[in-house]
């Protein structure tokens, strides 16, 4: 099948929900922020969850519901994490937006149009402490004129008096049915035929996050045409073969570490990230008929190795320690080895 004519418009926003209330399975976040609509008193809200749950897209709904077209550019300021959001740029850029008042009393059309302004803050969890600790002051001297959405994957990681000031929303990761659901529609919509088991592939190995399934959807449409198979999606997904991670398991079950040595091999040569094997063995070795001591053991190395690779390991020395350790715990060997 011939691929289909390419579009320079990514799905992800072609089929951006732009209201409120079509974001998908966040019906109590829907619901208040309907009610904050309907009122125009919009507080400072700090929406978190994993991502492609609709965060970034309910925020600017939003915003365009309260707006409009016309006046959303000069009330609204998005910054992420690909601007400068030090505390240089609390200090001046979005100090100078928030002060300036607007006039009130301003419709247009259909839209209530408040009289203040929208500082939308995505990937909130990476500014500085400093420029967090920085915005306090000017969330509060600001209060009447502007209103802040903080837009993060963890909490933990704002500040507790920042998100003290605001209105936290929890967005939930999204079930399967509902993934399959709105990938139907999209595939209805651009002529695609994905069968059953193609619909829980994609739903699976995007692990609830829609925005992934849609660009995965739209990569393997333009590589393989209009019908799409598992395999296709998961060869443009990054995702790693089951068989190659069984393989991997089976090698290190065996107790062989030739065996384990040509599978980490294999898995390089490919061009697989470490970290994606470290993920996949990790829920191999969660459903695995093995003792609950076994599975922590193994589990706790994984998780070591996990971190060092994000500090800048060798992969392949990693994955090499990861198959040592499994095949000791597999066969109840002690956890340090003892040298006397």
């Amino acid at each position: 099948m011939a691929p289909l004519a390419q579009t320079s418009q990514p799905w992800v926003e072609k089929y951006r929900p732009k209201q409120v209330k079509d974001v998908s399975h966040q019906d109590e976040v829907v619901r208040v922020l309907t009610n904050t609509l309907e009122t125009k008193n919009c507080p400072h809200m700090l929406f978190y969850g994993p991502p492609g749950t609709g965060k970034t897209t309910t925020a600017l709904a939003i915003a365009h519901q309260l707006f409009g077209p016309e006046l959303y550019k000069s009330r609204v300021l998005e910054l992420n994490a690909s601007d400068d959001r030090g505390i240089n740029v609390v200090r001046t850029k979005i100090k100078d937006f928030a002060a300036v008042a607007v006039s009130s009393g301003v419709h247009h059309g259909m839209y209530p149009c408040p009289p203040y302004k929208i500082i939308v803050l995505d990937e909130a969890d990476s500014m500085t402490e400093d420029a967090q600790n920085a915005l306090r002051r000017t969330m509060e001297t600001c209060s009447k004129v502007t209103r802040f959405i903080f837009i993060c994957n963890y909490i933990s990681r704002i500040i507790e008096p920042l998100a003290s000031r605001c209105a936290k929303f929890r967005f939930k990761p999204l079930p399967e049915e509902i993934m399959s659901s709105r990938i139907s529609h999209i595939c209805n919509e651009e002529g695609l035929n994905l069968d059953s088991k193609a619909l829980s592939t994609l739903s699976s190995i995007s692990q609830g996050d829609l925005r992934r399934a849609i660009t995965y959807l739209q990569s393997a449409a333009r590589l393989f045409g209009s019908t799409v198979s598992a395999k296709e999606l998961i060869s443009v997904s990054g995702v790693i073969p089951e068989d190659m991670v069984q393989a991997f398991f089976t090698a290190c079950k065996s107790g062989d570490f030739d065996k384990a040595n040509t599978e980490v091999n294999n898995l390089i040569a490919e061009g697989y990230p470490a970290s994606q094997m470290l993920s996949q063995l990790f829920e191999v070795v969660v459903i695995a008929d093995i003792s609950d001591e076994q599975k922590a053991r193994i589990c706790k190395r994984l998780a070591e190795a996990d971190k060092c690779l994000i500090d800048g390991a060798d992969e392949y020395l990693q994955l090499m320690d990861v198959a040592s350790n499994t095949m000791r715990a597999l066969s109840n060997m002690p956890q340090e080895l003892c040298l006397d």
